[in-house]
């Protein structure tokens, strides 16, 4: 594990790996759990208290790792007493005061996922057994979080998981020590559909282009399932490799087709580059049977919207969360100009919702610690199963006993036509009331699987 610290504004600094090239054992002994404490894994005995942060420092998610390593710093600045406090001051729980969790000092240590889910694994495995980790965070890849969701419910460790949008994550591969704050492919999916009938008719062909792993093939079927609904014909889908770089070969048949709307199920570096390669095809000058030709794209941030520069105008996608929310739709939004403000002053920059989702996720743990009066990962579990809070960003939300997503708002964005500067590239065309995506847990997009039993490690 590598631990990190920020040396100057927007700069992350890490130290040398340890551990490097040793194999990992295939089940969790020693230390973690064996020597005799308060019954189950990582039992903070001392001042300070161990948080492990996994998110991609490399691969074609590393942009939204970046913004999460700098998030996870300011939430442990501020539990720790430091800063300004930033959404402690908000959140509606008021049971943070500042001295770390429970009195106890948090520290963090770091890790690469590299968007790859045996890295991932591997990575947080060390930060449990090596480290001595009381809870995991991060990623950016539903593929790496419903590996690292498993792995911490086998070694009885809280997953606080950061930006993971599949539906499989709290459907069929929910774990009861995994938690999401993050929305998912079905509230996308739900919140688009209106809006993109309102502005490009029902009578629709859509081609679809989907990352091939877990978080595409959801969206993938979210969006199709509610497009259709509406009257759009889906002509083609095709799947494309996470390590894809240059897409000309997928686009290049999108024009053949009949298809009047190209819908990328793509994210992070992948979707800047497949929308360049669209563009550079000229599908956004086409017309199809007298109707201009579309793009869409289900699931994008500021973040790749600064990747895809003047190419992203105009494109229509949903969002979890947006740093300009309270300012343009008032207090329901509370907390989000307190988070902006303070890491806006730390980085130099607005965060993304990468960012925002991890801030987050760090301040529900400690919360769910605080009010259980206990580390005790049932006790956390207990502790945040139908919580409803306020105050960090997306109004009213809670966290859903029957599989521990987060029931929210989404926005529903648009990429502007003539930005003001570089952190101004995407409107908010909407925001989707929390009655308008919320499903029922057995719903065919979430069928299987089971949350079973919170595991302590003991």
């Amino acid at each position: 594990m590598t631990k990190t610290n920020f040396t100057r504004r927007g700069a992350l600094k890490t130290g040398a790996a340890t551990g490097a090239g040793l194999a990992l054992p295939t089940i969790f002994t020693g230390a973690a759990w064996s020597e005799a404490h308060t019954g189950f894994t990582n039992a903070p005995q001392g001042s300070t208290v161990t948080l492990g942060f996994n998110v991609p420092q490399s691969g074609p998610y590393a942009d939204e790792g970046a913004d999460e390593l700098r998030a996870f710093q300011l939430a442990v600045e501020h539990l720790n007493g430091d800063g300004d406090g930033g959404m402690l001051q908000t959140f509606s729980s008021q049971a943070l005061d500042g001295t770390g969790i429970m009195g106890k000092r948090v520290e963090f240590v770091t890790g690469d996922t590299q968007t790859k889910s045996d890295a991932a694994r591997a990575s947080a495995r060390s930060m449990i057994e090596k480290d001595g980790a009381i809870m995991v965070s991060g990623g950016s890849s539903s593929g790496v979080a419903v590996a690292v969701q498993a792995l911490c419910q086998e070694a009885g460790v809280i997953f606080m998981a950061g930006l993971t949008h599949s539906n499989d994550t709290t459907g069929k591969d929910k774990k009861a020590n995994g938690f999401r704050h993050f929305f998912n492919s079905y509230m996308s999916g739900a919140a688009l559909a209106p809006i993109l009938a309102a502005q490009y008719g029902t009578d629709r062909k859509a081609y679809h282009l989907t990352a091939d792993y877990n978080w595409g093939y959801t969206t993938e079927e979210a969006i199709r399932s509610s497009t259709e609904a509406m009257g759009w014909e889906t002509v083609n889908t095709v799947l494309t490799p996470l390590t894809q770089t240059d897409f000309s070969s997928y686009i290049a048949p999108v024009l053949q087709s009949d298809a009047d709307v190209l819908v990328l199920n793509h994210y992070g570096g992948n979707m800047v580059n497949s929308l360049t390669n669209a563009v550079q095809f000229g599908l956004r000058q086409r017309e199809v049977g007298g109707k201009q030709f579309e793009i869409v794209v289900p699931l994008y941030s500021e973040l790749m919207a600064r990747g895809a520069g003047e190419n992203i105008a105009g494109i229509l996608g949903s969002q979890n969360w947006d740093w300009k929310l309270e300012n343009q739709l008032g207090d329901r939004y509370s907390g989000t100009n307190a988070f902006v403000q303070s890491f806006g002053q730390k980085y130099g920059f607005p965060p993304s919702q990468a960012a925002h989702t991890c801030y987050v996720q760090t301040l529900l743990y400690a919360d769910a610690v605080t009010r259980a009066g206990s580390f005790n990962p049932c006790a956390v579990v207990e502790a945040l199963e139908g919580f409803e809070f306020d105050g960090l960003g997306n109004g009213p939300t809670l966290y859903r006993a029957d599989d521990h997503q987060c029931f929210k708002d989404v926005v529903v964005v648009r990429g502007k036509e003539n930005p003001e500067n570089e952190f101004d590239l995407v409107e908010i065309v909407e925001v989707t009331p929390v009655d308008q995506v919320t499903y029922p847990p057995d719903h065919p997009q979430f069928a299987g699987g089971s949350l079973g039993e919170c595991n302590t490690g003991a």
